[in-house]
Protein backbone atom coordinates (compact mmCIF):
# COMPACT_ATOMS: atom_id res chain seq x y z
CA UNK A 1 0.00 0.00 0.00
CA UNK A 2 1.05 3.77 -1.13
CA UNK A 3 0.86 5.79 1.74
CA UNK A 4 0.35 9.14 0.28
CA UNK A 5 -1.51 9.89 -2.84
CA UNK A 6 0.23 12.84 -4.78
CA UNK A 7 -1.99 15.96 -4.67
CA UNK A 8 -2.15 20.22 -5.10
CA UNK A 9 -4.33 22.22 -3.58
CA UNK A 10 -4.49 25.94 -4.30
CA UNK A 11 -4.93 29.20 -2.34
CA UNK A 12 -6.61 31.57 -4.46
CA UNK A 13 -6.37 35.26 -2.68
CA UNK A 14 -7.73 38.38 -4.35
CA UNK A 15 -6.49 41.93 -3.79
CA UNK A 16 -8.03 42.26 -0.73
CA UNK A 17 -6.36 39.24 0.81
CA UNK A 18 -9.15 37.08 1.07
CA UNK A 19 -9.06 33.69 -0.02
CA UNK A 20 -11.49 31.35 -2.25
CA UNK A 21 -13.70 29.38 -0.22
CA UNK A 22 -15.83 26.47 -1.64
CA UNK A 23 -18.61 24.35 -0.53
CA UNK A 24 -18.52 21.15 -1.81
CA UNK A 25 -21.53 19.70 -3.79
CA UNK A 26 -24.45 18.59 -2.06
CA UNK A 27 -22.49 18.93 1.39
CA UNK A 28 -22.22 21.67 3.77
CA UNK A 29 -18.13 21.46 4.26
CA UNK A 30 -15.84 23.89 2.44
CA UNK A 31 -12.32 23.55 1.52
CA UNK A 32 -9.65 24.62 -1.05
CA UNK A 33 -9.03 23.87 -4.15
CA UNK A 34 -7.51 20.38 -4.35
CA UNK A 35 -6.91 17.79 -6.45
CA UNK A 36 -4.96 14.16 -7.48
CA UNK A 37 -1.66 14.77 -10.13
CA UNK A 38 -1.59 12.24 -12.69
CA UNK A 39 1.53 9.98 -13.23
CA UNK A 40 2.42 12.34 -16.30
CA UNK A 41 2.04 15.91 -14.67
CA UNK A 42 4.00 18.07 -12.57
CA UNK A 43 2.80 19.56 -9.18
CA UNK A 44 2.15 22.51 -11.34
CA UNK A 45 0.67 21.52 -14.22
CA UNK A 46 -2.13 19.71 -12.23
CA UNK A 47 -2.91 22.57 -9.98
CA UNK A 48 -3.61 24.76 -13.40
CA UNK A 49 -5.67 21.63 -14.60
CA UNK A 50 -7.55 21.41 -10.80
CA UNK A 51 -8.09 25.41 -11.10
CA UNK A 52 -9.64 24.71 -14.13
CA UNK A 53 -12.06 21.67 -13.34
CA UNK A 54 -12.43 23.01 -10.07
CA UNK A 55 -13.17 26.85 -10.00
CA UNK A 56 -12.98 27.37 -14.30
CA UNK A 57 -10.53 30.05 -14.08
CA UNK A 58 -7.76 29.85 -16.61
CA UNK A 59 -3.53 30.50 -16.37
CA UNK A 60 -4.04 34.05 -18.05
CA UNK A 61 -6.34 34.68 -14.60
CA UNK A 62 -4.29 34.28 -11.81
CA UNK A 63 -0.75 34.71 -10.93
CA UNK A 64 1.30 32.26 -9.23
CA UNK A 65 2.62 33.94 -6.26
CA UNK A 66 4.35 31.06 -4.49
CA UNK A 67 4.45 27.11 -3.24
CA UNK A 68 5.10 25.11 -0.77
CA UNK A 69 8.64 23.71 -0.41
CA UNK A 70 8.04 20.74 0.10
CA UNK A 71 5.58 18.17 0.41
CA UNK A 72 2.91 18.71 3.61
CA UNK A 73 1.13 15.59 4.26
CA UNK A 74 -2.14 13.91 6.22
CA UNK A 75 -3.65 10.61 6.85
CA UNK A 76 -7.20 10.53 5.66
CA UNK A 77 -9.41 8.17 8.51
CA UNK A 78 -10.74 5.52 6.49
CA UNK A 79 -14.28 6.12 6.29
CA UNK A 80 -14.03 9.10 4.34
CA UNK A 81 -11.29 7.26 1.35
CA UNK A 82 -13.34 6.76 -1.50
CA UNK A 83 -13.89 2.75 -1.98
CA UNK A 84 -11.84 3.42 -5.43
CA UNK A 85 -8.94 4.27 -3.11
CA UNK A 86 -9.39 1.90 -0.27
CA UNK A 87 -5.99 -0.23 0.08
CA UNK A 88 -3.97 2.10 -1.99
CA UNK A 89 -3.54 5.20 -0.53
CA UNK A 90 -3.43 6.03 3.39
CA UNK A 91 -3.82 10.22 2.90
CA UNK A 92 -2.39 12.65 0.90
CA UNK A 93 1.16 14.76 0.28
CA UNK A 94 0.06 17.77 -1.05
CA UNK A 95 1.95 20.88 -2.63
CA UNK A 96 0.33 23.94 -1.81
CA UNK A 97 0.21 26.90 -4.42
CA UNK A 98 -0.79 30.31 -3.99
CA UNK A 99 -2.18 32.48 -6.63
CA UNK A 100 -3.56 36.16 -7.01
CA UNK A 101 -6.84 36.60 -9.09
CA UNK A 102 -5.52 38.84 -11.52
CA UNK A 103 -8.96 37.92 -13.23
CA UNK A 104 -12.41 38.88 -12.46
CA UNK A 105 -14.37 37.13 -9.43
CA UNK A 106 -17.12 36.28 -12.23
CA UNK A 107 -14.31 34.65 -14.16
CA UNK A 108 -14.64 32.17 -11.58
CA UNK A 109 -17.40 29.27 -12.78
CA UNK A 110 -18.10 26.12 -11.12
CA UNK A 111 -19.55 24.54 -13.56
CA UNK A 112 -16.95 24.51 -15.78
CA UNK A 113 -16.88 20.28 -16.02
CA UNK A 114 -19.60 17.72 -16.07
CA UNK A 115 -18.65 16.98 -12.74
CA UNK A 116 -18.69 20.10 -10.27
CA UNK A 117 -16.63 19.83 -7.46
CA UNK A 118 -18.19 23.00 -5.52
CA UNK A 119 -21.81 24.24 -6.27
CA UNK A 120 -21.02 27.61 -4.14
CA UNK A 121 -18.12 29.83 -3.14
CA UNK A 122 -16.57 33.35 -1.60
CA UNK A 123 -14.00 35.09 -0.26
CA UNK A 124 -13.09 34.73 3.45
CA UNK A 125 -10.18 35.88 5.82
CA UNK A 126 -6.67 34.18 5.00
CA UNK A 127 -6.83 32.44 8.10
CA UNK A 128 -10.23 31.57 8.73
CA UNK A 129 -10.53 28.28 7.13
CA UNK A 130 -8.31 26.77 9.68
CA UNK A 131 -10.98 26.51 12.58
CA UNK A 132 -13.62 25.36 9.46
CA UNK A 133 -12.25 22.97 7.50
CA UNK A 134 -12.49 19.17 8.57
CA UNK A 135 -10.43 18.35 11.59
CA UNK A 136 -7.69 15.78 9.52
CA UNK A 137 -6.78 18.81 7.50
CA UNK A 138 -6.34 21.04 10.01
CA UNK A 139 -2.45 21.08 10.14
CA UNK A 140 -1.75 21.04 6.92
CA UNK A 141 -3.77 23.98 6.41
CA UNK A 142 -2.16 25.99 9.39
CA UNK A 143 1.38 24.85 7.92
CA UNK A 144 0.40 25.71 4.17
CA UNK A 145 -1.58 29.02 4.95
CA UNK A 146 1.51 29.89 7.39
CA UNK A 147 4.37 28.87 4.96
CA UNK A 148 2.40 30.65 2.21
CA UNK A 149 1.94 33.93 4.39
CA UNK A 150 5.80 34.86 3.37
CA UNK A 151 4.42 35.71 0.13
CA UNK A 152 1.85 38.71 0.49
CA UNK A 153 3.41 41.74 1.47
CA UNK A 154 2.08 42.87 4.43
CA UNK A 155 0.20 40.09 5.84
CA UNK A 156 -1.13 39.52 9.42
CA UNK A 157 0.29 36.80 11.09
CA UNK A 158 -2.14 34.48 12.26
CA UNK A 159 -2.22 35.24 15.93
CA UNK A 160 -3.07 39.07 14.88
CA UNK A 161 -5.94 37.48 13.22
CA UNK A 162 -7.10 35.45 16.06
CA UNK A 163 -6.64 38.93 18.06
CA UNK A 164 -8.40 40.68 15.60
CA UNK A 165 -11.61 38.26 15.48
CA UNK A 166 -11.60 37.99 19.35
CA UNK A 167 -11.37 41.86 19.77
CA UNK A 168 -14.29 42.05 17.19
CA UNK A 169 -16.46 39.71 19.10
CA UNK A 170 -15.46 40.90 22.33
CA UNK A 171 -17.08 44.36 20.54
CA UNK A 172 -20.59 42.74 19.62
CA UNK A 173 -20.98 41.05 22.44
CA UNK A 174 -20.84 44.35 24.32
CA UNK A 175 -23.11 45.96 22.06
CA UNK A 176 -25.80 43.29 22.46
Amino acid sequence: MQRDRPNVGIRLINKEKKVFWGKRVREQSWQFPQGGIKPSESPETAMFRELFEEVGLLPEHVKILGRTRDWLRYDVPTHWVKREWRGAYRGQKQIWFLLWLVGRDNDVFLRATQQPEFDAWRWTDYWYPIDEVIEFKKIVYERALTELSRFIPNMESMGEYLGRILEERKMRNESI
